[in-house]
């Protein structure tokens, strides 16, 4: 790359950065929406793991969620103290759990499942049908994911 070159570099152009700006335009809209206090996008999507996995544990809820143990640990215990997830460690195994719903935590999914619907929508916005099944095409292939 030529100096000329570095110099016409463009951030705002580069694939990150627009990932990054749609991921935080999401993120608002996620938090505008959601009735206060409720739920982070990141809980939302391990209570719904859960509830789609059944009992499980956190390897699992990491990988499909693509969030990190380290940080999935700390979402867990959260909603642990919350009382919307059951993690119960393995007799004589502190390091393994099994994370489960609880009945609040299942209540508050169906409460949000709505809202997160809007979210989606209002994320979307102005793009037609065509457009929203090319983006995700394209995310899914960009991330490795199968649709």
């Amino acid at each position: 790359m030529t100096h000329n070159d570095a110099a016409k570099y463009d951030f705002t152009q580069q694939i990150g950065y627009l990932l990054r700006r749609a991921y935080q335009r999401h993120t608002a809209i996620f938090q505008q929406t959601v009735p206060a206090s409720q739920l982070t996008a990141a809980q939302f999507v391990v209570m719904l793991t859960v509830r789609d996995r059944g009992p499980c544990e956190i390897a699992p809820i990491a990988q499909h969620t693509a969030i990190d143990e380290p940080s999935l640990r700390g979402i867990v215990e959260r909603l642990k103290w919350r009382q919307l997830l059951n993690a119960d460690h393995e007799p004589g195994d502190a390091q393994r759990m099994v994370v489960s719903l609880t009945p609040a935590g299942q209540e508050l999914l169906e409460q949000t499942v709505p809202f997160a619907q809007e979210i989606t929508e209002l994320t979307y916005g102005d793009l037609n049908a065509q457009e929203r099944a090319t983006l995700v095409a394209l995310l899914h292939k960009m991330s490795g994911t199968n649709a």
